[in-house]
C-alpha cells in the first residue's frame, strides 16, 4: 500500500491528483522490468520531461550530488550547460553505460535529429548486485526502448518495477516511489513531483516514528561492514513553475532534506543525487535559437516550492518502501517491510492522529 493508506502524509501541502510526478503536466513515466530465471533483477525507468522532443525544445535543469559515489552520465554538461535534451533514465550500477548508448540510438532516430553530432544523454544508476546477477549486465537496448516506448502520464508503477526492480532500503525490499505537492493559488499554484529509485540504508524513521529502530533493523546494529547503511538514490524533480537553472539547483538541493528525514545518513558508499527539471512553456529552450526570452520565478516566491519538493521527496521514499514486494534473486531473498507492524509502531508514536488537514484540505 501507499503511505497515505497508513495515515502517512508529510507536510503540510496537499497532493495532486495523482500523487506522482506525472501530476506535472507533460511529464511521462516508463518501466521495462527485466526478471529472469533465478538470477536477474533489474530494469529501466524513463522519465520524459514532455511529450515533444526534448532536444528540440530542452529543458532547463539542474544536478545536486548529495553524496557522489554513482555514475550518472551526462551529469557535467547539465551543470554547465543548465538544461537537459534527453530524457533521465534510471537503471543498475554495470547497466549504467549500455543504458546511455542505447538511449542515445534512440533519439537520434527521432524525427528532426538527422544532422545531430553531439547528444548529452542523462543516465542514473543504483546498485542492485544483491537481488540481482549484476556483472551480466543484462540490460539491453531493447529494455531502453520499451521504457520510453510505455512512457505515460497518469498513475506511477511504484515499488518492485523498472529500475526499483531488485533495490534495497534500509534493508527491506524497496523500489520506485513518487508522490507530488501543489502549491495553494495564494502561493502560486505550482505543482512538484518527484520520482525516487530507493536503493540506501540508514536508520529508518516515518514521520519522526523510529521504525527501523523498533523493528530491529537499521545501520550500524552490529559491526560487520554490510551493516554500514550504504547504497544509493536516485531522485528526479519535476516542476511546472518557471524556474532557472540556478533555482532548480536549490530545489534539488532541498530534496536531501527529504531524504533525511527518512532516516538516511548518506553512508560513504551511497550515491544520493537530484535532477530537476522545470517544463514550464516559459523557461524553454529551442535548440539553436540565438535568444531566449524567458521569464522565470524570483528568489523571493521560491520558498514554498522548497517545502513542496522536502515533503514530496519524503513521501516518494515511504511510497517506495511500502509499495515493495518480496524478491528472490541471485541466491537470496529479501522481504517486504511488515506493515502490520510498521502500523502498530506508527499508532504507539501518534503517527497518524499527530497530523492534521493541508493546507488545502
Amino acid at each position: 500500500m501507499r503511505a497515505r493508506d497508513l495515515g502517512v502524509a508529510p507536510g503540510i501541502f496537499a497532493p495532486g491528483p495523482l500523487n506522482a510526478i506525472t501530476d506535472v503536466e507533460g511529464v511521462r513515466v516508463g518501466h521495462a522490468t527485466v526478471s529472469e530465471g533465478d538470477a536477474i533483477r533489474t530494469g529501466v525507468t524513463a522519465v520524459l520531461p514532455h511529450g515533444a522532443s526534448v532536444y528540440l525544445d530542452r529543458v532547463p535543469a539542474a544536478i545536486h550530488v548529495g553524496n557522489g559515489f554513482g555514475k550518472l552520465v551526462g551529469s557535467t554538461q547539465v551543470r554547465e550547460l543548465g538544461e537537459l535534451e534527453t530524457p533521465v533514465l534510471l537503471t543498475s550500477t554495470l547497466s549504467v553505460f549500455r543504458a546511455a548508448d542505447a538511449l542515445v540510438a534512440w533519439m537520434l532516430a527521432q524525427p528532426g535529429m538527422e544532422e545531430v553530432r553531439s547528444l548529452n544523454p542523462v543516465v542514473g544508476e543504483t546498485n542492485d548486485g544483491v537481488l540481482n546477477a549484476i556483472r551480466l549486465r543484462p540490460i539491453t537496448a531493447e529494455h531502453v526502448r520499451a521504457a520510453l516506448s510505455s512512457a505515460r502520464g497518469g498513475p506511477v508503477p511504484e515499488g518492485c518495477v523498472g529500475a526499483g526492480t531488485g533495490t534495497i532500503a534500509f534493508g527491506w525490499k524497496a523500489g520506485i516511489g513518487t508522490a507530488s505537492r501543489v502549491l495553494p493559488a495564494p502561493l502560486g499554484g505550482a505543482c512538484v513531483g518527484v520520482l525516487v529509485q530507493s536503493n540506501f540504508g540508514g536508520v529508518l524513521q516515518v514521520m519522526g516514528a523510529p521504525v527501523g529502530k523498533e523493528l530491529g533493523r537499521y545501520a550500524f546494529r552490529s559491526e560487520v561492514e554490510a551493516d554500514r547503511g550504504d547504497g544509493s538514490i536516485m531522485i528526479v524533480v519535476a516542476t511546472d513553475a518557471p524556474l532557472s537553472e540556478r533555482n532548480l539547483g536549490r530545489l534539488a538541493a532541498r530534496a536531501m532534506l527529504g531524504l533525511g528525514r527518512t532516516g538516511s545518513s548518506a553512508a560513504s558508499g551511497s550515491g544520493d543525487y537530484a535532477v530537476a527539471f522545470s517544463t514550464s512553456p516559459s523557461v524553454r529552450r529551442p535548440s539553436g535559437a540565438r535568444r531566449l526570452a524567458t521569464t522565470e520565478l524570483a528568489n523571493e516566491d521560491t520558498s514554498a516550492l522548497f517545502e513542496a519538493v522536502i515533503e514530496a521527496t519524503e513521501e516518494a521514499i515511504y511510497n517506495s518502501l511500502f509499495t515493495a514486494e518480496t524478491i528472490a534473486g541471485n541466491g537470496r531473498t529479501v522481504e517486504s517491510i511488515p506493515l502490520d507492524r510498521v502500523r502498530e509502531v506508527l499508532s504507539r508514536y501518534g503517527v497518524p492522529r499527530r497530523y492534521g488537514r493541508s493546507r488545502r484540505g
